[in-house]
């Protein structure tokens, strides 16, 4: 395995060219995949610009917004990791309404929010109509492993160490779930591009996996 150092800028421009440059002609659908301490969110809307400078619309979507009801998620209590890990997210909602209109051959109408976790309700969000080569950024935890269907994805991996450390105390909980995660999924893997991002301030890029 090989670690190359780039800026976070240099990185953002890196991605952006590969996007842009995949199927001019048809939609792509794209996981930023890693937990909330590597703030894949940050990664993904810092694409929406510079890809739509190289014309190609952008559609942002969290996770978070495909939260299953309070009473399935919290069922083994608020802190069971292995809820967090197989039942906290609506991954059928997330492809029925966003992947699978976003594909190539879907029908271009998704909706960028599905659930409203403050409210524990329906987010009642409009549908809206993707352009024909729109690219769809879907960011999260968890996201990749389990069949979603990504044309391109990106991992953001953090050391066991770093992990720990940046996760907030309240959310301490959830680390089983990441290193269960990485033991049956290994995301570095099979994904598109991994970032290594130990250090916020200097992310790089792995290669030769």
């Amino acid at each position: 395995m090989r670690i190359r150092p780039v800026s976070f800028d240099a990185l953002i421009d890196d991605l952006a060219d590969q996007l842009a440059s995949r199927e001019s002609d048809s939609r792509i659908r794209v996981a930023v995949d890693g937990p909330d301490a590597a703030d894949p969110a940050r990664l993904a809307d810092a694409l929406t610009g510079p890809l739509r400078v190289r014309g190609r619309p952008a559609v942002r979507v969290g996770a978070g917004d495909f939260l299953r009801p309070a009473s399935l998620r919290l069922e083994f209590g608020r802190t069971n990791p292995d809820s967090f890990y197989a039942g906290w997210f609506d991954e059928a909602g997330l492809a029925r309404e966003v992947l699978v209109p976003a594909g190539a051959d879907g029908s271009g109408r998704i909706v960028t929010r599905l659930w409203d976790a403050g409210r524990d309700r329906a987010a009642r969000e409009p549908y809206q109509e993707l352009p024909g080569n729109a690219i769809v950024l879907v960011s999260g935890p968890l996201l990749l492993g389990s069949g979603l269907p990504f044309d391109f994805t990106v991992h953001l991996e953090l050391s066991p160490a770093a992990l720990r450390r940046r996760t907030a105390e309240d959310q301490l909980w959830t680390l089983p779930a990441f290193r269960r995660y990485a033991e049956e999924v290994a995301p570095e893997t099979f994904a598109d591009v991994v970032v290594r991002l130990d250090d916020p301030r200097r992310p790089a890029l792995v290669t030769e996996r």
